[in-house]
């Protein structure tokens, strides 16, 4: 299994480093991908990618993070060949929901992600809520063969999904699939081709059911996989092989 999103860097996890690498290859994770939120969060992050050879890592300014964080193309390119273990670039994106950064830094933010992404051929971790409608115009408007979509812990429409499709996005399932009132979301996820689909738990947030309510970790991912599993109605060691290979896949720059 392959946590293609997590947060090695925010407490508890950080706290209990060892202790949570351990856990998470006692369930058979064989790759953690660390995301970065802010500049600060790198530094940190910068340190965790060299813990253990199962450990990645990206470079990015989460949305909520663009007023205080102001950065540019050369910046990203810059500080995403800080290493060989820096695979991705993100989280970036747009959120609309809480409006922790005012719109227009999100935008200009997101815009400088994708062009750096674009030159490096690295994957873009897209994190996008209460913004269908801005993120899809943007990527479509930047759009250019090199560029490779995540969408993490995706929430959009089946609709969004769809249009994404269009630009070989792939798509991340988190523990909310495993949510009762989930429903519509789960039709999504049974929409998307597997080969398009991985698995993440974004801990320590959003812990999956039976865990809901506490503090997530990287090992909590066999519950979202299993989940994932039935929705797309095939064995849990079908999906995992798959959606391995799709990560595998997704970030072999």
């Amino acid at each position: 299994m392959i946590d293609s999103h997590c947060h090695l860097d925010h407490e508890p996890l950080h706290q209990n480093l060892n202790a949570v690498i351990k856990r998470s290859k006692d369930v058979g994770i064989t790759k953690l991908l660390t995301i970065c939120t802010n500049l600060d969060s790198f530094e940190n992050i910068k340190k965790i990618i060299n813990l253990d050879p199962i450990i990645f890592g990206t470079f990015g300014i989460h949305p909520h993070e663009t007023d205080k964080n102001i950065i540019s193309k050369d910046n990203i390119i810059q500080n995403s060949k800080y290493s060989k273990k820096i695979i991705g670039i993100g989280e970036t994106g747009l959120d609309f929901y809480y409006n922790n950064s005012d719109k227009k830094s999100q935008i200009k933010s997101f815009e400088e992600h994708i062009k750096a992404s674009i030159e490096m051929k690295l994957p873009l971790i897209i994190h996008s809520r209460a913004a269908e409608l801005e993120t899809f115009d943007i990527l479509n408007n930047f759009y250019d063969k090199n560029l490779k979509i995540l969408m993490h812990c995706f929430t959009g429409s089946k609709k969004f999904a769809e249009k994404l499709m269009d630009f070989n996005a792939y798509f991340s399932a988190s523990g909310i699939i495993t949510f009762k009132n989930s429903i519509d979301l789960q039709e999504t996820f049974k929409s998307i081709p597997l080969e398009y689909l991985l698995i993440e738990t974004d801990s320590p947030y959003l812990a999956p059911e039976p865990k809901r309510g506490k503090k997530n970790e990287p090992s909590f991912i066999k519950f979202t996989a299993d989940k994932l599993a039935k929705l797309k109605n095939i064995s849990n060691k079908e999906l995992i092989n798959q959606t391995s290979q799709n990560f595998n896949r997704l970030f072999s720059n």
